[in-house]
């Protein structure tokens, strides 16, 4: 039986749980099954960097020795039989590190994306250039929409720092080019779409980190118009309930981002299933509680009730790292 033909599990017909994670090395190991499974969620979002193939040459041989290495770990293939998921892509599965638009072989990349994701024949990811997609589930005043965003296929090339490792700078700084953009034009205004959409949370994955601070690695402050287009598109369309979910850094944290108008942002990065960055220490101006620098996924548990969202970690033994309420 080919993997393409293997059933893929039902969508939930409501939300209280989702569980959430990135970074997640094909080669090395992966004992962060257990405790997802055991978790029990309603719903598994792949974050991105899913498997490592971006060595250069690119070779869509490596890619496909990834995912078919990934593929083989048993509680990933459990996972994917049991529990209905959701994935988009960062720049170890599209294949340049720190990639963007400028990648030659994206679409050759995206190909073996949708053929290991088992995207339906009339998914409309198959016939539009890049993987951003949106999914709704549960009924009216239970609505959670979920937006992943492709932070990688239409993005221009960042401004490479002049201090390499400095604080603060430690890859790229800020640039402010209005010809620069982060989604293209296409995406923004589907973006503008799904934001009108009616829902009660929303959770928009974001491969890289939208609104931290402090740091000078990837994320959407490398183009300050764009943060700012996406927050200025958050009042306009009045799009309420939104947290952000992101990955790419190898570190787990929750970050509350106060606006001049409208509700506080959040963002819940969770990075480092398999290889998260042990040493890792930043500034953290707008930083909840301390990094998670063990391997870890976050869980996302919703009380409709008293109308509260947990967002927490835990690691590879299902402990709780920590916890923040909204």
């Amino acid at each position: 039986q080919s993997v393409a033909s293997a059933a893929l599990p039902d969508w939930p017909k409501q939300i209280q749980r989702i569980a959430f994670g990135s970074c997640l090395d094909q080669n090395k190991a992966q004992p962060i099954w257990a405790p997802i499974l055991a978790s029990k969620p309603d719903l598994f979002i792949f974050g991105g960097d899913n498997v490592y193939a971006s060595r250069q040459p690119w070779l869509l041989a490596n890619l496909e020795s990834a995912y078919a290495t990934q593929a083989a770990h048993a509680g990933f293939a459990k996972l994917r039989q049991e529990i209905p998921h959701v994935a988009i892509w960062d720049d170890h599965d599209m294949g340049l590190n720190d990639g963007g638009a400028e990648f030659p072989h994206k679409q050759t990349a995206k190909n073996a994306f949708m053929d290991f994701w088992r995207l339906p024949a009339d998914d409309p990811r198959r016939n539009r250039e890049g993987l951003y997609h949106a999914l709704t589930f549960g009924p009216p005043g239970q609505r959670v929409q979920i937006i992943l965003l492709d932070t990688r296929w239409f993005r221009s090339r960042p401004r490479v720092t002049d201090q390499r490792d400095a604080p603060g700078k430690e890859r790229y700084v800020a640039d402010t080019d209005p010809q620069k953009t982060m989604l293209g034009e296409a995406q923004w205004q589907w973006l503008d779409n799904q934001l009108k959409q009616p829902a009660d949370v929303r959770l928009i994955v974001s491969g890289v980190q939208v609104v931290v601070e402090g740091h000078g690695w990837e994320g959407w402050h490398n183009f300050p118009l764009e943060q700012e287009k996406l927050r200025r598109l958050l009042m306009s369309t009045r799009a309420n309930g939104v947290v952000f979910l992101s990955g790419d850094r190898h570190i787990g944290a929750v970050y509350k981002s106060l606006q001049s108008q409208g509700y506080p942002l959040f963002e819940l990065t969770s990075s480092g299933m398999t290889h998260a960055w042990s040493a890792a220490k930043e500034a953290g101006p707008n930083r909840l509680g301390s990094l998670v620098t063990q391997n870890h996924f976050a869980l996302i548990d919703i009380d409709w009730g008293k109308r509260q969202l947990q967002l927490g970690f835990q690691n590879t033994q299902g402990e709780w790292l920590q916890k923040e309420n909204i």
